[in-house]
């Protein structure tokens, strides 16, 4: 089985470094692929050539999921998500700042498998990512993608 990763979709450079940095920090050694845009994001998780070239390696083991992004917004991309067979079941965590009762509920209503504020605390930040590693790489079990499922 081919190693777990984590995608994670973030157009901000200082919200990424933290993420990646709060994630290695807390033991969580998958390997961290970003999109920095909804369209990267769908264009990534439906294996387009562009990153066939660079080895795709399959589904990641979660999404991580900012609303806030340029070309397609992140409920755009959770959207697109839940309507294709192939990352129905992908398990999605979506980060925002702050978090909005709209978004919250679109974002559960859309299939979400989690909505997680965006600490402004450094501490609670790491935190939230250390739980979160241990929750949706560790504990959890990923569907059996490429399945059909009655």
């Amino acid at each position: 089985m081919a190693e777990k990763y984590i995608l994670l979709v973030e157009d901000n450079a200082d919200d990424e470094a933290l993420s990646v940095r709060a994630l290695k920090k807390n033991g969580v050694l998958n390997e961290v692929m970003v999109a920095h845009d909804g369209v990267e994001a769908a264009d990534f998780l439906f294996g387009a050539a562009t990153h066939a070239a660079q080895g795709f390696r399959g589904l990641p083991a979660v999404v991580l999921l900012d609303l806030k992004l340029p070309r397609m917004d992140g409920l755009q991309v959770l959207r697109l998500m839940r309507r294709d067979a192939r990352t129905r079941l992908l398990p999605v965590v979506v980060l925002t700042s702050p978090v909005e009762d709209a978004d919250l509920a679109k974002s559960y209503s859309m299939g979400a498998n989690s909505c997680l504020r965006k600490p402004v605390d450094f501490d609670e930040f790491m935190e939230a990512v250390r739980k979160l590693g241990t929750c949706w790489l560790m504990l959890n079990q990923t569907p059996p993608y490429n399945k059909e499922i009655a």
